[in-house]
């Protein structure tokens, strides 16, 4: 059993034909689904999709790539929907240095104003770093020295789709944030199972970020939920463990990290 912990079901991708895909991630095991918004719009649209699928879960947040989008009252409107029963998370918030569609310096103001949000609500971030992962870090470990009672020990959050090193990892580790793993694992030239090897499956969770960044074989195609037991296969190869001990893992990962109901 397994939970795709970043996946953008509202996408227009799914348009057509959510039910099914749906169905095929059930019928691979995925049962549970974590949707991260990217901007008050979308983060109604995962909201409606919580009340109509059973198992989907919902985060709340202004991507990096969405903060032309962003302004006091829309974060207000975010802090009140953060309330809402199927919401398990801030996010996807963070810093993305590739685009750089805005400046540098805002995106950093606004990744601490949700982190802040996040202390506040008591609720674990969705980071998402893009040639950015150092500062997202440096400025996670701060609010964290900052907000020591924020989760009370539970996890903080987690730097999905991460590609970073052990090293950055394991200073995640410590300050109570996981890590977590897409398709391009299973890409031929990946680097990150070396990482992998490194930080072993206890702070680690699996992603298909669909609709994007699709596993081999299917490679090219639109991404989904059912092909995340690929990459827990991947994983399972890489740390010479069987696949059902990667499917535990990351699901109870999953779980602590969200305040999950535990289903085993």
């Amino acid at each position: 059993m397994y939970i795709d912990s970043h996946c953008h079901l509202f996408y227009e991708d799914f348009a057509a034909d959510l039910p099914e895909v749906i169905a095929r991630a059930h019928d691979a095991g995925v049962t549970r689904f974590v949707v991260p918004a990217t901007n008050h719009v979308t983060a109604e649209q995962a909201l409606k999709l919580a009340e109509t699928y059973p198992g989907v879960y919902v985060a709340v947040g202004f991507h990096p790539l969405d903060l032309a989008e962003f302004s006091d009252e829309r974060l207000a409107h975010i802090a009140k929907m953060a309330s809402h029963p199927n919401v398990v998370a801030i996010g996807e918030i963070g810093i993305d240095y590739f685009y750089d569609t805005s400046p540098r310096e805002y995106q950093r103001e606004i990744f601490a104003r949700q982190i802040v949000l996040a202390a506040e609500k008591d609720l674990p971030v969705i980071v998402h770093t893009r040639d950015s992962v150092q500062d997202a870090v440096d400025i996670v470990v701060r609010h964290v020295a900052e907000n020591p009672a924020w989760r009370g020990g539970r996890p903080r959050g987690v730097f999905h789709c991460f590609t970073g090193d052990a090293a950055q990892a394991r200073t995640l580790f410590d300050n109570g944030f996981l890590v977590s793993f897409p398709g391009p694992v299973t890409f031929k030239k990946a680097t990150m199972p070396e990482v992998i090897r490194q930080i072993g499956l206890d702070n680690i969770m699996v992603e298909t970020d669909a609709p994007f960044l699709t596993p081999v074989p299917h490679r090219g195609k639109r991404n989904e939920p059912s092909y995340i037991p690929l990459i827990a296969s991947t994983i399972a190869d890489v740390l010479n463990v069987p696949v059902a001990e990667v499917a535990a893992a990351t699901t109870r990962n999953a779980e602590r990290l969200f305040g999950l109901p535990q289903v085993h």
